[in-house]
């Protein structure tokens, strides 16, 4: 009797879904920006430029770039971790530029599972039971200088 239960609690055990959670949320890239933490994280001599948004004259192309980051979710609204883990991502991708040699990051793209999403307002982000995470690629890029931005 008890093999019989405990065999039939298994078999409930394992045909039951998955209770993970991978909720989309789109973030605005000026909200991120506008952050009081952004104004301390990032410097203002890297400019960022969504796939779509109107990017000033692109003077050389450098190498593409990915970044893939997570933040823990327990305790925050998915919109608080969202806009964290992007300007965590931002910060990955403004070090990155600096290294390049470069002063933007040209045609940004959300890159959630190494699927695109494109958009020139928002950033596509994903709210899962304890995980938040934003993937963004990119190229880095000299910008003509003194273009204006709508990211900084």
């Amino acid at each position: 009797m008890k093999k019989t239960l405990t065999l039939s609690l298994l078999a409930l055990t394992l045909s039951s879904p998955a209770l993970a959670r991978d909720t989309p949320i789109l973030v605005s890239l000026a909200d991120v920006l506008a952050m009081p933490e952004a104004q301390k994280k990032l410097d203002g001599t890297v400019k960022f430029y969504l796939a779509g948004q109107k990017t000033p004259k692109v003077e050389e192309r450098f190498d593409e770039t990915v970044t893939n980051k997570k933040t823990n979710g327990v305790g925050k609204s998915d919109e608080d971790g969202c806009r964290w883990v992007t300007l965590s991502a931002l910060i990955a991708l403004q070090e990155g530029a600096k290294k390049a040699g470069a002063n933007a990051v040209v045609d940004i793209v959300s890159y959630y599972k190494k699927s695109e999403a494109r958009s020139p307002t928002d950033v596509e982000c994903h709210a899962g039971t304890f995980v938040i995470g934003v993937a963004l690629k990119g190229t880095y890029a000299k910008v003509k200088a003194g273009a204006k931005s709508a990211s900084k």
